[in-house]
This record gives structure tokens, C-alpha cells and sequence, in this order.
């Protein structure tokens, strides 16, 4: 079933300039993230750290007790998975531990996609 806002938000990832965003510039869209989240590898906040998140399989980060549902989704965070989780992360991974309903707006997305890749 074809979900109009997520794929919204794949199609603004995809077709947005690819513009180059330091790690210590977060998008405005990023602010409603480090409520929960740090930046800084192996740090973990009430989520876990998100360096080095792109790319990696859900459930990557040392140290951090996920979801039984989290760990066993198989999810690689690329664009498309990372587009429609942050759109709906309960609807991507039923049962997760994540409180947050999701970004509305897919170039709010689009740009916390583009700097999740900036982290190392």
C-alpha cells in the first residue's frame, strides 16, 4: 500500500540538492531529535547516540537496549527506511520504543536525512 506522505518524503530526499551540512549545523527539523538523541558516538540520551546511523542496521548502537521489535526489523537505515520512519516510526517498526509521532513535513525529513548522514 502506496503511503502518500511517505513517499512525499522519499521524493524530497531524492530529488533535493544534495547540499553540504556540517555536523555541528543540525537542520531547525533536528531540534525536536536531541531532546532524546545525541550526536556523539556511544553517548546515548533517553534514545540512542545516532552517530553513524546511516547506513547501519536498526539496533546498531553499543550499549543502547532496543526494542525487541526494533532489533529483529531487519531495517537498514538508507534514505527510504530512514524517510518512512521518521515520518511514522510506529507505523515502520510496530512496538518500538521511540514516543515521538513523527516529522510532518517532508522537507523536515528530507533535511534531518541529510544531516543523520553527516555523522560519523
Amino acid at each position: 500500500m502506496f503511503n502518500k506522505k511517505v513517499g512525499l518524503a522519499v521524493a524530497a530526499i531524492l530529488l533535493a540538492p544534495v547540499a553540504a551540512v556540517a555536523a555541528d549545523a543540525p537542520p531547525a527539523a533536528f531540534n525536536q531529535c536531541k531532546a532524546c538523541h545525541k550526536v556523539e558516538a556511544g553517548k546515548h540520551g533517553v534514545g540512542p547516540s545516532l552517530a553513524g546511523v546511516y547506513g547501519a542496521k536498526a539496533g546498531h548502537a553499543e550499549g543502547y537496549k532496543y526494542s525487541d521489535n526494533h532489533k529483529a526489523s531487519g531495517l537498514t537505515w538508507d534514505d527510504a527506511n530512514l524517510a518512512k520512519y521518521l515520518a511514522d516510526p510506529k507505523g515502520t517498526i510496530p512496538g518500538n520504543k521511540m514516543a515521538f509521532a513523527g516529522l510532518k513535513k517532508p522537507e523536515d525529513v528530507a533535511a534531518v536525512i541529510g544531516y543523520l548522514k553527516t555523522l560519523k
